[in-house]
């Protein structure tokens, strides 16, 4: 072999490696974009599902006057407040759905609550947001594992470390409680 072959293998060694770790940097930033936009997803179904809550209480309010403190208590959590971590998300939203069991817990109380066209298609509207909520933190989660899996796994972890990709947080909910979805059917 002579000098000059050597110098390209070396050259072509060097090309392989450099287009290995724009594709492994690539692939990192993929993923992260995937995991931002599925959480992104879910607070957009977050923010539905605490805007659905006025005219839930409105409806509600009718029935129970003279339960005003829950319903002042949801009132004051169907604000979606910002948190900076799943976690934190998580612990606020398993206090609102405390608060929605109760109001719940409540409507069994007024028959012609539940029977009220109104509330029904509230009950209808609530049962779909919990169902896109659901799909979407499995969506979130799904893209938090892959970005997880990539960041950990060699060879990538290198140009992950490098880079100071970090790995994501889940969305759970703690309480086996709070990841039932609330009960709305009161037929």
């Amino acid at each position: 072999m002579s000098g000059t072959n050597i110098i390209w293998i070396i050259i072509a060694l060097i090309g392989v490696v450099i287009a290995w770790a724009i594709s492994i940097y690539n692939s990192l930033v993929k993923r992260k974009n995937y995991m931002e936009d599925a959480w992104s997803g879910i607070e957009v179904q977050l923010k539905k599902r605490h805007n659905l809550m006025p005219n839930l209480v409105k409806t509600v309010k009718g029935y129970a006057e003279h339960e005003s403190s829950l319903l002042k208590e949801v009132t004051g959590l169907r604000v979606p407040k910002s948190a900076d971590t799943p976690e934190a998300t998580g612990a606020l939203e398993q206090a609102f759905s405390k608060q929605l069991g109760g109001i719940m817990v409540q409507v069994e109380a007024y028959p012609d609550l539940k029977a009220d066209g109104s509330f029904q298609r509230l009950q209808e509207q609530l049962a779909t947001i919990e169902a896109e909520i659901e799909h979407a933190r499995r969506y979130y989660n799904g893209s938090v594992r892959d970005l997880n899996t990539l960041i950990q796994s060699f060879p990538s972890n290198l140009i992950a470390q490098k880079y100071a990709f970090i790995e994501a947080q889940f969305f759970e909910l703690d309480a086996e409680a709070a990841r039932q979805v609330p009960q709305v059917d009161f037929g």
